[in-house]
């Protein structure tokens, strides 16, 4: 795994950071890499039961670190015309979107631990996380209208989900600078925290304790599109609560219930 991002993997838990705090962990292409590696690597671990996403040194992700548009330019040049922003084949994304949505594709809860800036790219990228766990004094904006562009790592899908379109809209026009405080007022923030990364931390272990097998069902029902029609959203709800009846994790969930004691579960299969 690249030095840009680092990975360590303890009781079902794995703590991911991106690792170059003398930037702020400002993006460039080594950067895109290394995120959407880091994520790619983690689909494979079936022991996997939750992820920690935070920033090494005082600031999550500063977003895009302009030494990188010319980087990223000379990577297309050398790519033979296949452009760095162009979708990867197999993929619904090109290198960026998937540094936010690979954490939406993985099959377990993934928290994201903000403090310091969480800008531009950097916000997006807490937005491919399930929960968001902030500190009140975290600087959060939708930066790009500042630079004459517009969020394209998968932010104007997922903001709008979690704040309104109205909210989404208002945020991407102004580019405004939150406070951790306000973004959870507005709904982009889950919870805050004085110390987001051990409290994710907490959190996550807590989460690698339950039945991986409801997790990683549940996390794929609640991640449905908003226009999922509801005749399809019900009958898989049905199909994934008809797999999970009398299978052994969930045989064990009510049995550690009623026997007062911690619960014993295997990896998924």
């Amino acid at each position: 795994m690249s030095d840009r991002v680092s990975a360590t993997i303890s009781d079902g838990v794995a703590d991911v950071r991106l690792n170059r705090p003398d930037k702020l962990n400002a993006l460039d292409p080594a950067m895109f890499a290394a995120i959407v590696d880091a994520g790619e690597s983690l689909k494979g671990e079936r022991s996997l039961r939750a992820v920690v996403l935070s920033g090494e040194g005082r600031s999550f992700c500063a977003g895009l670190d302009f030494a990188s548009f010319g980087a990223l330019a000379d990577a297309d040049a050398q790519a033979g015309g296949t452009s760095v922003a162009e979708v990867a084949e197999g993929r619904i994304t090109h290198l960026g979107q998937q540094a936010v949505w690979v954490w939406q594709e993985l099959p377990v809860p993934v928290i994201a631990a903000v403090s310091g800036h969480a800008l531009g790219g950097g916000c997006q990228i807490a937005l491919g996380a399930d929960i968001r766990i902030v500190h009140p004094q975290a600087r959060l904006s939708v930066l790009e209208v500042r630079w004459g562009l517009v969020p394209d790592m998968c932010g104007t899908y997922l903001l709008r989900q979690l704040v309104g379109p109205d909210v989404a809209k208002e945020l991407t026009w102004t580019g405004r600078m939150l406070s951790g405080t306000e973004s959870m007022e507005l709904g982009l923030t889950t919870r805050l925290s004085d110390d987001p990364h051990a409290d994710a931390m907490e959190l996550a272990r807590e989460l690698a304790a339950k039945s991986p097998d409801a997790l990683r069902r549940s996390k794929e029902l609640l991640s449905l599109s908003p226009g999922t029609p509801a005749v399809e959203a019900f009958a898989l709800e049905r199909a994934h609560i008809g797999a999970l009846i009398g299978t052994a994790n969930q045989v064990e969930a009510i049995a550690a219930y009623f026997e007062k004691r911690d619960p014993v579960f295997g990896d998924p299969s």
